[in-house]
């Protein structure tokens, strides 16, 4: 049988309802949207240099073993008429040519960070004997400041 001072003992034992107020979810979105916004804007900082060591990567070495190849199966680089598609397919009737030298999607070559084609020419201008193989940079302007080049 129940005693009738259970009931104020009982509600006296519970505990306060647990939670968080309004101020402490909005000082939470806060800090949250203050930390998105610094993501947001310092993105291209953290991501602009990729893009420049990506371009260095291509142009200094993913290029070079290919280029060599064919200078080995056909006696000299391809000349700046006959392009990097030169490593693609065969340039004229050209029955040393052993190619594909380059593995590509679509059977294009691949573009720079900023979606414009990697420069070749041969002979180079700035590689007396050799050739230059160039990204044009951020700018995407030739014979720029911020080309990214294989000298």
């Amino acid at each position: 049988m129940r005693s009738r001072f259970s009931l104020p003992f009982a509600a006296a034992r519970r505990r306060p309802a647990g939670g968080f107020t309004l101020l402490e979810i909005l000082v939470v979105l806060a800090i949250m949207g203050l930390l998105a916004g610094l993501v947001v804007t310092n993105t291209e900082k953290l991501f602009g240099g990729a893009r420049e060591d990506i371009a260095k990567i291509y142009v200094r070495d993913s290029l070079k073993t290919p280029l060599v190849r064919y200078r080995i199966d056909l006696g000299d680089y391809p000349s700046t008429s006959e392009g990097l598609a030169a490593l693609i397919t065969a340039p004229g009737n050209n029955d040393k040519w052993r190619g594909p030298y380059v593995d590509v999607t679509g059977g294009k070559l691949p573009v720079d960070p900023w979606g414009q084609p990697y420069e070749y020419r041969y002979p180079g201008v700035k590689n007396a004997g050799s050739y230059d193989l160039y990204s044009k940079g951020v700018d995407r302007t030739a014979e720029t400041a911020d080309d990214i080049g294989n000298w």
